[in-house]
């Protein structure tokens, strides 16, 4: 079996990424139905945990739409038993350094190029007619968050550590960093730049820029800015703003 969003992303086509905060498997499946090109269980500000991200794989699995987790931390434990929960990639918050990246990859990837333990129990249904085992360090998403001043200055070294396939851009905690309010999409003149030198040096090394947003209109904008993986919300957001509309087009008496 092939990981789609990976290819997709090779094709060098802008990929839509859902988000789901909400542990459960019911709105996970929700989701998977609609026509995001990859869904991303988050364990680290999302209320999910481990059980519920499996519970969510499990609804996904029905559905043409490659999951993806976003783990608490840099840490190989919930690194590796997310993979071998189902994860075709791994986004990790707050690597700041290129060692920190290697450590990343190391947990994502078997020997001899990384250091995760086997035992891929759900996904070893992955492999097919192969051995999981032989298809995985190919088909894995390893994407470390830049998110910090930090993060920015180490972003070529960060991008040349071999594995990692891309970075993944978090707006709020990078604004915040920096000083400014924790908001999603920005429009600081400093930090759009620093966007624009993150695509550009992503795709200078065929690699994969993404990026977190709440508008559709403006993950469009970051589409045309070179950004080819863009999360829109997720279904914790996506279910308040329409709810909000709805309540808000109805004409109602005190």
């Amino acid at each position: 079996m092939r990981n789609t969003l990976k290819m997709r992303l090779q094709a060098r086509s802008a990929c839509v990424n859902g988000w789901l905060s909400i542990p459960a498997a019911y709105s996970a499946e929700v989701m998977a139905r609609c026509a995001w090109h990859s869904i991303t269980v988050d364990l680290q500000h999302g209320v999910q945990d481990y059980a519920s991200m499996v519970h969510c794989f499990q609804a996904m699995s029905a559905f043409p739409v490659t999951p993806l987790v976003r783990v608490p931390s840099n840490e190989p434990g919930i690194i590796g038993k997310a993979l071998d929960a189902g994860a075709w990639g791994v986004i990790c918050p707050l690597v700041n350094t290129a060692e920190e990246a290697k450590a990343l990859a190391n947990a994502c990837l078997y020997p001899p190029v990384g250091r995760r333990s086997n035992g891929p129990n759900r996904a070893s249904s992955y492999g097919g007619d192969k051995l999981y085992q032989d298809i995985a360090n190919d088909e894995v998403l390893v994407l470390p968050m830049i998110e910090t001043a930090e993060a920015v200055s180490n972003l070529e070294a960060i991008l040349d550590v071999p594995g990692v396939s891309g970075v993944y851009v978090g707006p709020s905690d990078l604004g915040f960093a920096m000083g400014l309010r924790p908001i999603f999409d920005r429009e600081e003149p400093m930090i759009l730049d620093i966007y624009a030198t993150v695509t550009k040096e992503a795709s200078r090394r065929g690699k994969f820029a993404g990026i977190h947003t709440i508008n559709p209109l403006y993950a469009n904008r970051m589409i045309d800015m070179g950004f080819n993986f863009v999360t829109v919300g997720s279904d914790a957001s996506l279910m308040m703003k329409a709810a909000k509309e709805a309540l808000a087009a109805l004409h109602l008496r005190d």
